[in-house]
């Protein structure tokens, strides 16, 4: 693994395709996707503070994305009986994907050295990508305040280009 695997894919370009399964037991496929847009994001941990204020968040605005055409994807390394307790508690109206191995989150380079309280592990960045319909990354978000995200993520997909 090069220093530059770490780096963000840059907005135009194409989004690293993947296979994960979803909170339901089936794969989803971001290339299978093309069409519509996609946002894809990356959290740390189910069930934590902010990580469920941003999938609430997402849940909240689901119709306004609906209208949009978009799909939401939530990405996080926890494994698949952790999605499905998190998805039903929160009832949340999207998909998570586990991503355990964290190859995903490498591909987009949200799999980043953490520093916390002076201690450095690896782990998950916050980080948001939304994908057009043409299967490019159209805007990356590298660190996410979840408050107000979901509204910046509604803005950023009204720009898109139509059609």
């Amino acid at each position: 693994m090069t220093e530059a695997a770490a780096d963000w894919p840059a907005e135009g370009s194409k989004a690293p395709d993947f296979n994960l399964v979803a909170t339901d037991g089936k794969k989803v496929k971001l290339s299978a996707l093309k069409g519509q847009p996609v946002v894809v994001y990356f959290y740390p941990k189910d069930d934590t503070p902010g990580c469920t204020r941003e999938a609430c968040a997402f849940r909240d605005q689901h119709k306004q994305l609906e209208k949009l055409g978009a799909v939401v994807l939530g990405i996080s390394p926890d494994d698949n009986a952790s999605h499905q307790k998190f998805s039903t508690k929160f009832e949340l109206n999207f998909p998570l994907l586990s991503d355990t191995d964290h190859a995903v989150a490498e591909k987009f380079g949200a799999w980043r050295e953490k520093n916390m309280y002076g201690k450095k592990s690896m782990g998950i960045q916050r980080s948001t990508f939304l994908i057009d319909a043409q299967g490019k990354i159209a805007k990356v978000w590298k660190k996410v305040n979840v408050d107000g995200h979901d509204e910046q993520v509604l803005e950023a997909l009204k720009a898109l280009p139509k059609g």
